[in-house]
């Protein structure tokens, strides 16, 4: 099912952060029915550095086409900016499209950008941002591809600002929206009675972020779409490799770690290691 069909369903979409092809090979087998490729995440695993645009269009698709060649279900990936202006923009929906992305997401920051629960964000102009959206839906070789238009405006000029932001957004082409870090229950209230029902709003779950922490349940119950939940993955493996390393060097082994990681065997059979090297055996010798 294409990401544009599954988003006319009124069930909320859950889509878990990824930030290589493993952790999307183990959210897909998890059952989950899309994933959403985090540039903050890429950054904190690629680069070890914080959210604040220092990677790369070609890192991502990169790391894009990575996870395409390991799963098939669809994949919103987050595009910054759009890593400049409008040209840049389309650039990037063409190589994001070309490496496998179901939808792009791209926000309103100036560049480079920060994360969206960071303080002191700048944003371009509502019309500048339009005009993003408007060359990304140009660019686009197929329909299917869908457009996320994110506003940080909230903690710049305020709610109002940040719904009609929203608004020219839509107008310019958007196919989701997606309005960062609602600080309360009434600001996500207010989001839903202004655009549920008529497009598919995307909410952003950070734990130790701005907005108010809620199930899948509870913001379906509100009128979003889509949920993500970028960083979480990453915060989680970096909690256990921390306390991975520390042990190992103090006690100068994994011993009295065994029970809390995979042995060779069990990361072999989620990486699907014998089915892999059977469907080799196939090709070998006179296919006569």
């Amino acid at each position: 099912m294409s990401l544009r069909a599954r988003l006319a369903d009124p069930s909320i979409l859950v889509a878990p952060g990824v930030y290589d092809a493993l952790t999307a090979a183990l959210a897909a087998e998890a059952g989950f029915e899309a994933l959403y490729l985090s540039g903050a995440a890429v950054s904190y695993t690629r680069l070890g550095r914080p959210d604040i645009g220092l990677t790369s269009v070609t890192e991502m698709a990169s790391t894009m086409a990575l996870v395409r060649d390991r799963v098939d279900i669809p994949v919103i990936i987050d595009a910054d900016t759009g890593f400049g202006n409008a040209l840049n923009a389309q650039r990037t929906m063409r190589l994001y499209e070309r490496a496998g992305a179901s939808a792009l997401q791209i926000e309103d920051q100036t560049y480079p950008k920060r994360c969206g629960h960071l303080a002191d964000k700048v944003l371009v102009p509502v019309a500048e941002m339009a005009g993003k959206v408007r060359a990304m839906a140009d660019a686009r070789l197929s329909d299917e591809t869908l457009i996320v238009a994110r506003t940080d405006a909230i903690a710049v000029e305020g709610l109002e600002a940040a719904l009609d932001r929203a608004e020219a957004y839509l107008e310019a082409g958007a196919d989701v929206l997606f309005i960062e870090a609602p600080r309360s229950d009434t600001h996500m209230t207010a989001i839903a009675g202004r655009f549920a029902g008529r497009v598919p709003l995307l909410a952003n779950m950070v734990e130790g972020g701005d907005t108010p922490l809620k199930s899948a349940t509870e913001l379906e119950t509100l009128g979003f779409g889509v949920v993500i939940f970028p960083g979480g993955i990453v915060r989680a493996l970096a909690h256990t490799a921390e306390a991975y390393y520390r042990n190992l060097a103090a006690t100068g082994s994994n011993a009295a770690f065994q029970e809390r990681m995979f042995d060779f065997r069990a990361l072999n059979a989620r990486l699907g290691t014998a089915e892999i090297l059977a469907a080799g055996k196939t090709y070998e010798g006179d296919p006569s």
